[in-house]
């Protein structure tokens, strides 16, 4: 029977991953080892209690008695704390989902992988913070990362049989998020209420705002060229509103491989907790007769700075992805708190790039988890003298 883990258990791709593990046959094919959570305890204890979990964790110690006390008389152990995060990933098991959200993904699944696992990564900050070392952690424990977002697992199925040396460019497609169709100047203007309107898919908060922004994107072309090693000048990124092709592959003799499907991430979590098998998945099939069309625009960078943001980071490389994704989550934090605007959470990222470029050598420096850790510190210490500062000078 294989053992599994599920990382962020009680979020979006969680919950899909769990309808996806309940239908192929729950506790009675699959053993759980660990499932963790955030303050959403009552679902995670019903998750653990389903799958007959070893361990639930919650990432909060205050919301410890109630998991205790949602899981009295199961046998399922109950901890929490950042501390029993990696206890959970020291336990061994053959798969692993890590879908934890924000850098605070990145050290379960970097302990996880020392077991030899296969890592379903979702969570993008982890190459984008410290691609290099994930890639080689994994290969020095003879561990495999399968990626998880819809975009990096259909590049990795059109690469199915292919060698990656004849790969001429990788397009990512993009929805364009809940305000593709604003004017620009009524951008800055945009509430968290309307940037979370988002007109195909049904994901988390956080995700879904960075989507309107850009800066889901901005992560997921850092993640192609850490995860695929291709060069910058070899990724781009088309607008496809209808979200129906994930990406495409274009080959030195001009074929393009596109995967096409619903907008459903079961899809991609489905390929990955079966690979290299496929199975039946309870997806909508595509109806290209009713489809009609299938569209798309070159993004302008001016609506959607994250991109440009993103192209220097790649350029510059060692600690800057970490730099960048702590100073987007705070900038994301400032918004959604109402202090900043929503085209003010590029000018934080901006800010907090060029402070600590002048500061440090980002590119330079050395690269060891820890190294990784205290820079997503101090650029989280930088965003928010950033965005205070905006938010002062826009509320004045």
């Amino acid at each position: 029977m294989r053992r599994i883990s599920m990382f962020g258990a009680t979020g979006s791709i969680g919950e899909s991953t769990f309808d996806l593990l309940m239908r192929q046959g729950g506790a009675a094919a699959f053993h759980t080892v660990a499932l963790t959570g955030g303050r959403n305890v009552a679902r995670l204890a019903e998750m653990a209690r389903a799958l007959r979990a070893e361990v639930a964790v919650t990432a909060y110690d205050d919301c410890l008695p109630d998991l205790r006390t949602a899981l009295a008389g199961s046998g399922i152990a109950a901890i929490a704390g950042p501390q029993a995060l990696l206890e959970a990933a020291d336990r061994p098991a053959d798969w692993i989902m890590s879908a934890i959200v924000g850098a605070a993904g990145l050290a379960p699944g970097f302990h996880a992988l020392r077991h030899g696992t296969t890592l379903a990564l979702a969570n993008k900050e982890s190459l984008v913070t410290a691609g290099p070392l994930l890639m080689a952690e994994a290969a020095r424990h003879g561990a495999r990362i399968l990626p998880v977002d819809s975009e990096h697992s259909a590049i990795f199925q059109a690469l199915v049989g292919e060698d990656i040396a004849a790969v001429e460019r990788i397009v990512l497609t993009a929805s364009g998020g809940a305000l593709r169709d604003w004017p620009l100047d009524r951008l800055a203007r945009a509430t968290v209420a309307e940037a979370l309107a988002h007109p195909n898919w049904a994901m988390g908060q956080r995700i879904t705002i960075d989507s309107a922004s850009m800066f889901n994107k901005a992560l997921e072309v850092i993640e192609t060229r850490e995860y695929f090693g291709v060069a910058p000048d070899q990724i781009e990124v088309i607008i496809h509103p209808e979200s129906l092709i994930h990406s495409m592959v274009g080959y030195r003799d001009g074929a393009m491989m596109a995967h096409l499907g619903a907008a459903d991430m079961r899809h991609a979590i489905g390929y990955a907790l079966n690979w290299p098998e496929r199975a039946d998945l309870p997806v909508a099939r595509l109806d290209f007769a009713a489809l009609g069309q299938l569209t798309f625009r070159a993004p302008d960078e001016a609506r959607y700075p994250a991109l440009r943001l993103a192209r220097e980071v790649m350029a510059t490389r060692g600690l800057a992805g970490a730099a960048f994704n702590a100073a987007k989550e705070i900038a994301l934090d400032h918004f959604i708190g109402g202090g900043i605007g929503f085209a003010d959470m590029a000018a934080v990222v901006d800010a907090t790039l060029a402070a600590l470029s002048h500061r440090n050598s980002l590119g330079n420096a050395p690269m060891g988890l820890e190294d990784v850790l205290a820079m997503d510190h101090l650029a989280r210490q930088e965003a928010g003298i950033a965005a205070r500062a905006i938010g002062t000078r826009r509320a004045g």
